[in-house]
């Protein structure tokens, strides 16, 4: 109650000084009885009470409670923004253009800055209508009728600072004589919440959008996972078929072909906690599946291997070395009568690594060469999409050309170190490597 007295005690005190010094002069000149101006400060006394009772009962409306700061006129606010500065005005802004009744908005991006105003809803202009005349003269005498509004961002570590001002068009001696009827208040109040209205919604659409990426990066591990526990069926009836006639004509090549088989079984199949395996890992599992194919196509396949040692340890996600393999023989060699060549060739420089797979075989002369050199298979869509999952979109790549004078060349490109958030296999990790004939030897 005290506030109040005081808030309405020092505007009467303000227009009953003004009314002194008004009669004062007045009397001073050779002009009629000062009686009228205390007939006026009565009817000013009037009104200054019931609008500021007015305003006192807007301003606990708006903000629950009175005190010295929500009761004045000119309104400021302080609002952290857990965003960059750029982000920060965008939301600042769009804040202020939402106002009611807000006018003459001016953006300053580069000094980051805001200016409006604001005026209430306005009577009709009738002005044959003298009480809407009238009405208005004593509104814009004991209310004010236009505010303006600025508002700085200031830059932060990730997180900028509003400051935001919300007072009367008019100086600063007016609040003297005259309330806001709580427009500044409210103002303040109502940018506040748009700010932590559109903060709040930025924030749950980049957490919808961080559920989403992760359930498919669930779903994309799991079918990577499924696919790199295939191993393909023809592939594996056919080399024990092999196997199982070696047996009874040639045992030592029998026994040499189930070792591969074996070594090549033991590195495709999938480990719970690898998804990157290493360059050196892969050529041996290559390695490992060429000489099965070595075995059955005798001299109708040679390979040749050109890879510096000091690359076999740079991360390499699994099976797509084998996928390029596997192409190159089904697609390129195993068509062509005579057979051929594959080349495993490694480089690094600038950063990347560029592994190569080449084969001298059929390459674009069919229908079927085509096709699959052009990356409408399923082997080569598979690791284009496995590429892009953990690289992203720029940073791997596969190029299938033809390879001169005959053959296709397929190219992955990866850089050399791993991307955030890769897991590396145990491989990476020195892990000692045991052969396949060690596993059999503890399984017996």
């Amino acid at each position: 109650m005290s506030l109040q007295l005081v808030f309405i005690a020092r505007r009467l005190l303000a227009w009953g000084l003004l009314f002194l010094l008004a009669g004062m002069v007045w009397d001073s000149l050779p002009l009629p009885d000062v009686l009228p101006f205390f007939f006026l400060y009565v009817l000013a006394a009037v009104f200054v009470v019931t609008l500021g009772f007015s305003h006192l009962r807007r301003v606990r409306m708006i903000a629950g409670h009175l005190d010295a700061a929500t009761v004045s006129n000119r309104q400021r606010r302080q609002v952290e923004i857990p965003l960059d500065a750029d982000e920060a005005f965008a939301v600042l802004d769009a804040a202020i253009r939402e106002l009611p009744y807000v006018q003459d908005v001016e953006s300053a991006r580069d000094s980051l800055q805001v200016r409006a105003r604001t005026c209430g809803p306005q009577s009709p202009d009738v002005d044959s209508d003298w009480t809407v005349r009238v009405g208005r003269f004593f509104n814009g005498l004991f209310r004010t009728r236009r505010n303006r509004i600025l508002a700085t961002i200031t830059p932060g570590d990730a997180v900028s600072s509003a400051t935001l001002i919300c007072e009367p068009e008019s100086d600063a001696w007016n609040d003297w004589f005259r309330v806001d009827d709580g427009t500044n208040l409210e103002n303040a109040e109502a940018i506040t919440r748009a700010i932590t209205r559109r903060v709040s919604e930025r924030r749950r659409s980049e957490q919808a959008a961080a559920r989403q990426t992760a359930t498919e990066k669930e779903l994309t591990v799991a079918k990577l996972s499924l696919l790199h526990a295939q191993v393909e069926p023809h592939f594996l009836y056919n080399t024990l078929a092999s196997a199982q006639v070696l047996t009874r004509h040639d045992p030592q090549r029998a026994d040499l072909m189930l070792g591969h088989l074996i070594d090549y079984l033991r590195r495709s199949l999938p480990r719970t906690d690898e998804s990157i395996s290493t360059l050196g890992d892969e050529l041996e599992r290559s390695q490992a599946y060429l000489e099965i194919l070595k075995l059955r196509m005798g001299p109708r396949l040679q390979v040749q291997l050109d890879v510096p040692d000091d690359l076999r340890a740079i991360p390499l996600p699994p099976m797509m070395l084998q996928t390029l393999v596997e192409n190159a023989i089904k697609h390129g060699l195993e068509p062509k009568p005579g057979g051929g060549t594959v080349w495993l060739l490694a480089r690094a420089s600038e950063r990347k690594l560029a592994v190569t797979v080449a084969d001298d075989g059929i390459g674009f002369s069919t229908d079927e060469g085509r096709r699959q050199t052009a990356g409408t298979g399923i082997g080569l869509k598979n690791v284009r999409e496995r590429l892009r999952l953990v690289y992203g979109d720029t940073a791997a790549q596969l190029s299938v050309v033809a390879n001169f004078p005959h053959g296709v060349a397929a190219t992955i490109t990866v850089p050399l170190v791993l991307p955030p958030g890769a897991v590396a296999s145990p491989a990476t990790r020195t892990a000692p490597v045991r052969s396949a004939r060690d596993e059999v030897t503890d399984h017996e």
